[in-house]
């Protein structure tokens, strides 16, 4: 449906008026990466998201969910957007089986309002979103993972169950006390990571861990560049990684200190330093935090112990221009290489060591003609070592220039699914890799 179609927009808002469920006018925060929806739907339960999505299937409404909005900026903008189902009032912890390490939420939950009430009861939900205000469907939706994903996996692998509402407005559920599943799915899953492009999540279950006893954090800075004097006896710098990196990530991941997690901060990529900063949790975490401050200062590093995190701990490098990177573990190196070899502005780089996912932030103000470059050339690098670039957000005019996902294998897979679920296009059309 378009805007140009009064007649049609008009019976569309009287259907869904008819729904009960609370709808508002868009307004200029609601846009989906640049795109403005007509209406915004606020259901306040599983139930009321069905009858919303029930009119916008039949009247041919795309619809994108939305919760904190944190994330609306990520991903490509929809094809069209008509109807927002903000999930704002979904907000309720619904069980917290605290004997079984269990909770079971709403989709607009938000992960500080979960972390707060988990940590009453000394348990928490290990995926240390960087933004409290985010919300548990929003998490899933985007799969987002910090630091401790080395030790505790990602949102994909912490779900449990969920409770999902399709395009149709069914209302389908996996693990946990399945009511309706749809066979040969795993619905929690499949739809962490959609971007919002398959249904609605309205509920979800995780399995939680004890808060750790204690934690420590160690950190060491080594340099990536050389100084050398060329035969015109100029002094010149040559960015070669004289420490390699896996070097130092490789005895600490395996050390009998098991640390949580292991993240590299590369404030300055051209010829600046990086820090490895290594997590210890749990019994006896100041000793083991002893054991990797030595594995650390092997390499020539002066490494600290500290009680709490460096400021820049699980916070992405910045949020304009962020790029994704994903190499296999052992090629950390030369993701760094990479990054380091393309750069050619003020670009900087961060995330896990031991996972080897870093994100890569390029300025706001960079030309884009020199952004798709960056990605191009670093892209080729990565994609030879089994590694893939993703580029989360950008300015549309770089947005255009470049292929935001790179390389999917899987793509045939993910349109047939796509199909499967959606064969209208009415979830966010177009906002996921390949058109999706």
């Amino acid at each position: 449906m378009t805007a140009a179609d009064p007649t049609r927009e008009s019976t569309a808002a009287e259907a869904l008026a008819a729904t009960g469920v609370t709808l508002r006018d868009a307004g200029p925060d609601d846009d989906v990466a640049g795109v403005k929806p007509r209406w915004v739907a606020l259901p306040e339960s599983t139930e009321e998201i069905a009858a919303v999505l029930r009119v916008a299937s039949a009247h041919g409404l795309a619809v994108v969910p939305v919760g904190g909005g944190t994330k609306l900026h990520w991903g490509r903008p929809p094809e069209r957007c008509d109807l927002l189902i903000d999930t704002c009032c979904l907000n309720e912890v619904l069980e917290h089986a605290s004997g079984d390490l269990v909770v079971r939420v709403q989709a607009g939950v938000t992960m500080g309002t979960l972390a707060q009430t988990l940590a009453r009861g000394g348990q928490e939900l290990a995926l240390d979103v960087p933004d409290p205000d985010a919300t548990v469907g929003g998490t899933l939706a985007t799969a987002i993972a910090g630091p401790r994903r080395l030790r505790y996996g990602t949102a994909r692998d912490l779900l449990i169950g969920a409770t999902i509402v399709l395009a149709d407005g069914t209302v389908a559920k996996s693990g946990g006390k399945v009511v309706k599943n749809v066979a040969g799915y795993d619905l929690g899953k499949l739809f962490t990571g959609s971007y919002g492009t398959l249904g609605v999540i309205a509920e979800a279950t995780f399995r939680l861990h004890p808060l750790p006893a204690d934690r420590r954090w160690v950190t060491a800075t080594y340099p990536i560049s050389r100084e050398y004097v060329d035969e015109h006896g100029e002094r010149r710098f040559v960015n070669d990684f004289p420490v390699d990196p896996l070097q130092v990530i490789g005895p600490v991941a395996t050390s009998a200190a098991e640390p949580s997690a292991i993240e590299i901060d590369w404030p300055e990529v051209l010829f600046g330093p990086f820090t490895v900063a290594v997590l210890v949790e749990g019994s006896a975490a100041e000793d083991r935090a002893r054991a990797v401050q030595e594995l650390l200062s092997a390499h020539g590093a002066q490494a600290g112990v500290s009680t709490g995190p460096p400021p820049w701990w699980g916070r992405p490098p910045g949020e304009e221009i962020l790029l994704e990177v994903r190499v296999p573990p052992g090629e950390i190196g030369t993701a760094m290489a990479e990054i380091g070899s393309a750069a050619t502005a003020d670009i900087r780089a961060r995330g896990s060591a031991a996972t080897a996912v870093l994100h890569v932030a390029l300025p706001a103000d960079v030309a884009p003609e020199r952004a798709e470059r960056f990605v191009t050339d670093m892209r080729d690098g990565v994609e030879a070592v089994g590694g893939r670039v993703f580029v989360v957000t950008a300015p549309e005019e770089i947005a255009r220039r470049v292929d935001r996902w790179g390389r999917v294998g899987a793509l045939g897979l993910m349109r047939r699914v796509k199909e499967r679920f959606d064969p209208e296009r009415v979830m966010a059309p177009g906002r996921f890799v390949g058109g999706i």
